[in-house]
């Protein structure tokens, strides 16, 4: 099939059919003339690719994933490599969790300043709004000196 019938099959678009070409996660048969022709296969195969970007995976990640899934087969390989992007996933959110707490703390820091005009500043290691290197605390303001 052309790669405009491919694109209306797999609600893909032409320009994401291309960009899948280009990362050598999709590999069609060129004509003689030069055009685009792919195998009955590829309509899986896309929806596949579409799936796991959709799950945040990179083009990097999916390269190495697709051995493993051939013909659209899940194997063993293929889920260990999935439990180790979930993994790393798990990770990043955690990362994620721990700024957004670090992050409280400065704006409970940053409320009280301007709710009661105390400095928040606390010492040595302290941010600006009570925040320190060692994760979330609450803020400790004193009265500014005048």
């Amino acid at each position: 099939m052309r790669i405009g019938e491919l694109a209306a099959r797999t609600g893909a678009s032409v320009r994401a059919l291309r960009y899948y070409e280009e990362q050598a996660l999709l590999v069609p048969d060129r004509s003689p003339s030069g055009q685009r022709h792919y195998p009955e296969s590829a309509v899986g195969r896309v929806g596949l690719i579409r799936e796991l970007y959709a799950a945040g995976l990179s083009s990097r990640a999916i390269v190495e994933m697709l051995p493993h899934a051939p013909d659209g087969r899940a194997t063993a390989a293929l889920l260990g490599r999935l439990a180790e992007e979930r993994a790393r996933l798990d990770a990043r959110i955690a990362e994620l969790a721990d700024s957004r707490a670090r992050l409280d703390s400065v704006i409970d820091g940053a409320t009280t300043n301007l709710r009661t005009g105390r400095s928040c500043r606390t010492g040595a290691g302290r941010g600006t709004w009570g925040a320190d290197e060692s994760g979330p605390r609450p803020a400790s303001c004193r009265k500014s000196s005048p």
